[in-house]
């Protein structure tokens, strides 16, 4: 993907294109799945990318809403959304048939060590929504999966299907013990990474837990990749709304990300050097 300022970047552009909504139905509370008609960037995207969409038109609409692709196959997408503001309240509202229009795919999706055979993801509430096309592309390589998926009730756990269909083993946790284990979803994580190590770890969710699953990943020695979550207007990486501290400077979310290697990561303000 070509983000600005980036003139290494290869001269493929993400696509502009006009979709058709195929289905759009309530999967939690809180949560949808909108399955859409986009060819092209079915065609392209890859785990852990998003795509940039417009939702409606009016003043209320200017700017795009970034969204994971959670799943994509022949001439479709799929995007997991949690219904919070005005935006996604529109998103819930359309219907199959209505049109939209995406910019995608967009930024830099997940990764697959060379020689890796055993995968550890760590979904935390709609940290989920990207690691839906991952698990599948895992199961394609002969990558074994194993998965910790939490959310804050029963009712609010989302893509366990996927994972099932495609993970060697699914843990789950609850914060009101409703479903699985009583607790944060780090707790399995950290029991699996102990009793079946993996040999790459995958955190989406909550910054803070995916903060602690990095510590976890650290400590015992296997490479970790997170993705991050940031407010984004423009999504290709002018308007520098959507940076992530690191160890090598200031990163862009939407092209330098959102997926990032999480020891360079700067998780705390006090951990960012000064500029002078």
């Amino acid at each position: 993907m070509i983000c600005a300022g980036d003139i290494s970047a290869s001269i493929e552009h993400p696509l502009l294109e006009r979709v058709t909504v195929l289905a759009n139905d309530r999967v939690a509370t809180g949560v949808g799945l909108i399955a859409l008609h986009a060819p092209r960037v079915a065609a392209r995207i890859e785990p852990g990318q998003f795509v940039h969409l417009r939702i409606a038109r009016g003043s209320s609409f200017l700017l795009r809403r970034p969204f994971s692709v959670h799943l994509a196959g022949g001439e479709r997408i799929e995007i997991l959304y949690q219904v919070l503001g005005e935006g996604t309240r529109a998103l819930a509202a359309r219907a199959p048939g209505e049109e939209m229009d995406v910019i995608g795919p967009l930024g830099r999706g997940w990764t697959v060590p060379d020689g890796a055979a055993h995968a550890l993801l760590v979904a935390g509430g709609l940290g989920a929504a990207p690691m839906g096309m991952l698990v599948a592309r895992l199961a394609d390589l002969g990558v074994a999966a194993s998965v910790a998926l939490g959310a804050p009730t029963k009712e609010r756990l989302v893509a366990l299907d996927v994972f099932e269909a495609h993970a060697r083993r699914v843990v789950l946790a609850t914060d009101d013990g409703s479903a699985g284990e009583h607790g944060f979803v780090t707790a399995p994580a950290g029991r699996l990474l102990a009793e079946d190590r993996p040999d790459v770890v995958y955190a989406c969710g909550p910054e803070v837990m995916e903060r602690a699953v990095a510590r976890m990943a650290a400590d015992a020695g296997v490479p970790c990749q997170v993705s991050l979550e940031r407010l984004m207007a423009c999504g290709i990486g002018a308007c520098l709304s959507c940076v992530v501290a690191t160890r090598s400077g200031q990163k862009r979310a939407c092209c330098d990300g959102p997926v990032f290697d999480a020891k360079e990561v700067l998780w705390d303000a006090s951990e960012v050097p000064p500029r002078h």
